[in-house]
């Protein structure tokens, strides 16, 4: 039993690195840049990545039981990896703190504005505060569709059980392109 602790700790991350892989990928799906017209720039994918961890971190921190922790040692994970992600652009050691603190800054705030629109089942706030961070336009074209998309990711992820997380399965709703934009 003495490696019981290490056991459950590397078990952790296995997990919480499957979760992330399922939120990397959604985050990279080629229809939230091409339909949705989500910039596909480093700023951009910051966006998509912040609001696909952002949905599933809500989703397990509504669960009973250890949703609140896997939600705490995902977000981990996400900032373990932006730091990554900084190092590999050039940002040096000296620098490093105070982007990771604008960067926690930037992702919290989101996704309490998301939250909070969500929430109130408020389409139109949802859409503007989209609008606002992903294209950087409060009238940007693209964020009524994005603001569907993330309700029905809302939803989507709210029916998934802890069973389902702890196993790190995390299934977000497909994309499907149509004339005019994606659906």
């Amino acid at each position: 039993m003495i490696l019981a602790p290490w056991r459950r700790q590397r078990s952790n991350r296995l997990l919480i690195d499957q979760l992330h892989g399922k939120i990397v990928a959604a985050a990279r799906r080629p229809a939230l840049y091409a339909g949705f017209g989500a910039p596909d720039t480093f700023e951009g994918r910051f966006e998509m990545m912040t609001l696909h961890a952002g949905l599933v971190m809500r989703a397990l921190t509504r669960l009973p039981g250890f949703g609140g922790e896997l939600a705490q040692e995902l977000a981990d994970s996400v900032f373990r990896h932006f730091d990554i992600a900084l190092r590999e652009v050039g940002v040096t050691d000296v620098g490093m703190a105070k982007r990771v603190k604008k960067l926690a800054e930037a992702f919290y705030g989101r996704n309490k504005a998301y939250g909070e629109a969500l929430d109130a089942g408020d389409a139109r706030l949802l859409a503007r505060a989209l609008a606002r961070n992903v294209y950087g336009d409060a009238d940007a074209h693209g964020a009524d569709a994005l603001a569907a998309y993330v309700s029905e990711c809302a939803r989507a992820l709210a029916a998934i059980p802890l069973e389902t997380f702890a196993a790190g399965e995390v299934a977000f709703p497909q994309m499907t392109l149509v004339e005019g934009g994606p659906r």
